[in-house]
């Protein structure tokens, strides 16, 4: 099996060094995607702040798929970008970082806070593995309504489900059940949303009818 095919299927793979003539080839490629993905994501980062149009322009010749509603805050970092899918009215704040070696799948009105890294690609753990910088890389998941807090962390794997709240600073190491809250390293539920928190949006703060049910 060649290197992409390895990649694709979850397995452990090498960017550098392979002997045979096929997955020398698609190192190279490899290699030009990322460097793309570079000067894309330089010249997106380095945007006056009121260049939206070429932002979005920028964007939207990486990511793999997207719609006409989405903002990244720069800086924004992604390893090939291409392997992104992002839904409607999606926000990302400050220092997005998106290792995309897999394949990252983001729901609509999906928002997410500052500093927060999303990775599908590790290091085994065994040293000889580490030794020779073996990969694997493995999809992430998230689904629509999803938030997730700042200086978060979503490991390889990882799948969020419908309307979850990720809190702040958490390591996403294991699958998130849809309409709960999630906390802490590990991150683990914490609890279930319920009707409480469409009456208090934060502790004791009650929202303020009509306004809390404006649309856009």
């Amino acid at each position: 099996m060649y290197l992409c095919d390895r990649i694709h299927n979850g397995m452990l793979f090498y960017e550098h060094g392979h002997k045979d003539p096929i997955d020398i080839q698609q190192e190279k490629q490899l290699q030009e995607e990322r460097d793309y993905c570079k000067e894309v994501m330089f010249a997106y980062n380095n945007t006056h702040p009121r260049e939206d149009d070429r932002r979005q322009a920028l964007m939207r010749s990486i990511l793999g798929s997207c719609t006409e509603r989405f903002f990244f805050e720069p800086p924004v970092h992604m390893s090939y970008g291409k392997h992104v899918h992002i839904g409607d009215n999606f926000y990302s704040n400050f220092n997005l970082v998106l290792v995309d070696d897999g394949e990252i799948f983001i729901g609509d009105k999906v928002l997410i806070g500052p500093n927060v890294t999303l990775c599908t690609t590790g290091h085994p753990v065994y040293p000889l593995y580490r030794e020779m910088v073996a990969h694997y890389s493995l999809p992430i998941h998230i689904g629509s309504n999803v938030w997730i807090g700042a200086h978060s962390v979503v490991l390889p794997g990882v799948t969020i489900g419908d309307n979850a709240v990720i809190g702040a600073g958490s390591i996403v190491t294991r699958d998130i059940p849809a309409n709960t809250v999630a906390v802490g390293n590990p991150c683990r539920v914490l609890r279930e949303i319920t009707e409480r928190d469409r009456e208090y949006y934060f502790r004791n703060l009650k929202a303020d009818y009509p306004y809390a049910l404006r649309q856009e």
